[in-house]
């Protein structure tokens, strides 16, 4: 296993460098970028290219980042930055420091970011900054919701890349549309290749249902800025979920508990028959839920995905007024019912009582995109 070298300091500190230089850098700084990454890492492996990988620390929590690198069975990071909470400024200021220092330290030949967190847009920026190429895997996803800070950073960091590898034929529109200068490569999502190479194992090792109360359930998640910092749209969310069709299993992200404590609607939702909570949990524990479950309600664009592949195939309600992911619902896999109360109840009865088959294909890819973007980036070096 190779080394880790930790910071948790932002003090001006020396880099212990290993002997591979010249190799690429690969960044994750939250739990869907390291799934998303896995399959291109284990490619990586696979053809023995070389590759550093970095935690750039912006989920620093153990049940945020460590516990999914070793339940994927991923080498250790290379480089693990660990950054305490802030404000998003300060929060992108930091990892762009941190960034800069180890890109000049290492010297990679590209920098890989996935998604769009600011971790992100960071990573890209401070990379940029240094002449080092930046490939961006998940390129082109647009909701057209410029209130959204995800939408900021995976627009930015689309603009400064190098290397574009978009998922879907409608994110590389997106991105011709908007005169980007870098190559554009469609590869499909690597959140497919993660599925399909992970549910077989997560059948096997989970243990999450014996926990579950219910045995017919809808898995419910919510964690977007928009949503649980706005007290009238979580109290929507809280009362749908309370008076739904069936029971609610409902993995609460930390910082979704702290507004529900915040609003006071902490012990109505504790206290509500139709409400399970689960504490944070594995990727695996998660895909058994999503396998298990009638329906699924999210405001997470990951998720939307992660339903479309062969071995989930599960109906979505998108708690939002927007998706960057309209594949999903072009295909019948997704549905936007936005964030009121009643309208999210009628969209859960009408899936519930009117399902429709859903394709056997994902609009996502077939799970060959790790592959194919290391085979890119391979001609790309020679």
């Amino acid at each position: 296993m190779r080394k880790c070298n930790n910071f948790t300091r932002f003090e001006p500190y020396e880099f212990v460098v290993e002997s591979r230089m010249k190799s690429i850098m690969v960044v994750a700084g939250t739990r869907p970028e390291i799934i998303k990454m896995a399959p291109l890492i284990r490619a990586f492996i696979e053809k023995s290219v070389s590759f550093m990988f970095v935690h750039c620390g912006q989920h620093y929590d153990y049940n945020m980042s460590q516990q999914f690198i070793e339940e994927l069975e991923l080498p250790a990071p290379d480089y693990n930055f660990k950054i305490k909470a802030h404000s998003p400024g300060v929060q992108t200021a930091r990892i762009m420091v941190n960034i800069e220092k180890l890109v000049n330290k290492t010297k990679p030949t590209t920098v890989l970011v996935e998604g769009d967190t600011n971790g992100v847009l960071a990573t890209a920026l401070a990379a940029i900054k240094q002449g080092i190429p930046v490939g961006h895997v998940e390129a082109g996803l647009r909701s057209f919701d410029l209130r959204m800070p995800e939408e900021h950073n995976r627009r930015l960091t689309d603009h400064i890349s190098t290397y574009l590898f978009s998922p879907t034929v409608n994110a590389q529109k997106n991105l011709l549309s908007e005169n980007v200068f870098g190559g554009i490569y469609v590869t499909g999502n690597t959140v497919i290749d993660a599925v399909i190479q992970h549910l077989p194992i997560a059948r096997k090792k989970s243990k999450i249902l014996d926990e579950v109360e219910f045995e017919n359930f809808m898995l419910a998640t919510a964690h977007r800025a928009e949503n649980v910092d706005d007290y009238a749209v979580l109290g929507n969310l809280i009362d749908a979920f309370t008076e739904a069709p069936l029971p609610i299993v409902y993995p609460i992200h930390p910082r979704t508990r702290k507004r529900l404590r915040q609003s006071k609607l902490w012990q109505k939702a504790k206290n509500s028959k139709n409400i399970q909570f689960l504490p944070p949990m594995g990727y695996l524990d998660f895909l058994v839920l999503m396998e298990k479950c009638k329906l699924i309600i999210t405001d997470s664009g990951g998720i939307q995905e992660e339903a479309t592949a062969p071995p989930i195939r599960k109906h979505v309600l998108v708690i939002r007024l927007s998706t960057e992911r309209p594949e999903a619902v072009e295909k019948g896999f997704a549905r936007v019912v936005g964030v009121r109360k009643n309208d999210i109840l009628k969209a859960m009865m009408e899936t519930l009582n009117y399902e429709r088959a859903l394709p056997k294909e994902s609009p996502f890819g077939n799970g060959d995109a790790g592959a194919r973007i290391e085979r890119i980036l391979a001609l790309k070096a020679h």
